[in-house]
C-alpha cells in the first residue's frame, strides 16, 4: 500500500510535464494535446516514426507514447533503435486484442502499454502511475543521499553500506540505481529496476504479479495482463547473461521468488 507521503505525491506529478506523441493519427494527437494541456502537460506530437526517433533523445522529455503502426519506422524499430536501456518511460499504444504487440514492445524496452481505443481518462491515469512511480524512486533516493550528507563529516560513513543491497551475488545501489550482477553491471530500463528491487528487498518470499503490479506500476493487474510476466522475463535473461545460475523461481499461480542465495 501507498503510504501517506506517497498518496500526497499523486496530485502534482503530471504537472508541467513534458511528453512526447509518435503516432501517424493527427486528430488523436490534436484531441490528446488538448485534453492533456488541461492537465498541466505539455505534448510533443510527431507524426511519423523517423520524426519521433529523433525527438526522443530530447533529455527534457518526461515520458513517450509511441504507436505501433506508423509509417517510415514503426513503433517496435523506433524502440530497438532507442535501445532496451533507454531511460525515459515508454507506453506502447497497441491494438485491442493484439498480445503479440504488447508483449514485443515490452521485450524491447517499453514500460507499459495501453490498448486502443481508450478513454482519454484510462491514458491520463496510466500516465499518473507511470509518474507516481517515478516521483516515488526520486523521492527515496533523494532521502537516501539527504541522510549520507547529514551524517558527513560526523562519522565515518560507508556510502556502500548506507545504499547498497546485496543478495546472491546481486548488488543494486539505489542512490545511483546501478545494478551489478556478478561484478556486471546490468542495462535495465526504469520499469526493470523497480521491479527487481522490489523482488530483491523482499527476496526469499513469494511475490504475486498483483503485488508486483500494484507496488511498482502503481497499478492494478487486469485480467490476462502479461506485463509483468515480461519485465520478469527481461530481468532474468539479463541476469543470465551473467551466469549460469538462475536467481528467479516461478512459483505456478502465485507469483515468483528472488532466491536469497550465499547472500555474497
Amino acid at each position: 500500500m501507498l503510504t501517506t507521503a506517497d498518496k500526497q505525491l499523486t496530485d502534482s506529478v503530471v504537472e508541467n510535464k513534458k511528453i512526447l506523441l509518435i503516432d501517424d493519427d493527427h486528430e488523436l494527437a490534436e484531441l490528446l494535446t488538448e485534453y492533456l494541456a488541461g492537465e498541466n502537460i505539455t505534448v510533443i506530437s510527431c507524426l511519423d516514426g523517423v520524426a519521433g526517433l529523433a525527438q526522443a533523445f530530447d533529455e527534457s522529455i518526461d515520458l513517450i507514447l509511441l504507436d505501433v503502426m506508423m509509417p517510415k519506422l514503426n513503433g517496435f524499430e523506433v524502440l530497438k533503435a532507442l535501445g532496451g536501456n533507454h531511460k525515459t518511460p515508454i507506453l506502447m499504444l497497441t491494438a485491442r486484442g493484439d498480445d503479440n504487440d504488447r508483449i514485443l514492445g515490452l521485450e524491447l524496452g517499453a514500460d507499459d502499454y495501453l490498448a486502443k481505443p481508450f478513454k482519454h481518462r484510462e491514458l491520463l491515469a496510466r500516465i499518473n502511475a507511470i509518474f507516481r512511480r517515478i516521483a516515488i524512486v526520486k523521492e527515496s533516493t533523494n532521502s537516501s543521499q539527504s541522510t549520507l550528507a547529514s551524517l558527513d563529516g560526523i562519522a565515518p560513513v560507508s556510502t556502500a553500506t548506507m545504499n547498497n543491497i546485496t543478495v546472491n551475488q546481486l548488488t543494486i545501489n539505489h542512490a545511483t540505481r546501478e545494478v551489478l550482477s556478478h561484478g556486471h553491471s546490468l542495462d535495465l530500463t526504469g520499469t526493470e529496476y523497480l521491479i527487481l528491487l522490489y523482488m530483491v528487498e523482499h527476496h526469499s518470499k513469494i511475490i504475486s504479479k498483483a503485488e508486483i503490479s500494484e507496488q511498482v506500476l502503481q497499478r492494478k493487474l487486469s485480467l490476462y495482463d502479461r506485463t509483468i510476466d515480461v519485465h520478469v522475463g527481461n530481468i532474468r535473461r539479463k541476469i543470465l547473461a551473467t551466469t549460469d545460475v538462475d536467481k528467479f523461481k516461478t512459483v505456478r499461480g502465485a507469483g515468483y521468488v528472488f532466491l536469497q542465495g550465499d547472500m555474497s
